[in-house]
């Protein structure tokens, strides 16, 4: 699959979380994520993921994704250091939507 490539290309993650229960994070703002993104996914804009932390699944795999992969990137970084070990930066929404609809 191209994504796959891509991500491997630019240091991102493989998206491999299909087949397992997860949660799906857009990290951009609430006006970006207005103007379109994942299907099922909850806004949690990068700026307040730390005041947030409960909204997240301590079970589930999380998938956090923004417009390019650098805002989820700290998303992730923020959510492990939080004690969350089931973080995936999926990089961008487009990304994500496509891997999900493959």
């Amino acid at each position: 699959m191209i994504s796959n490539l891509l991500n491997k290309i630019f240091g991102k993650e493989t998206l491999d979380f299909k087949g397992q229960p997860f949660q799906l994070v857009d990290v951009r703002t609430a006006k970006e994520f207005e103007s379109g993104s994942v299907s099922k996914a909850i806004n949690i804009p990068l700026s307040v993921v730390s005041d947030q932390l409960s909204q997240f699944s301590k079970t589930d795999t999380i998938v956090v994704f923004c417009r390019s992969g650098n805002r989820s990137g700290k998303a992730k970084k923020i959510l492990t250091q939080n004690g969350f070990d089931k973080v995936i930066n999926g990089g961008s929404w487009t990304a994500v939507k496509e891997h999900l609809n493959t």
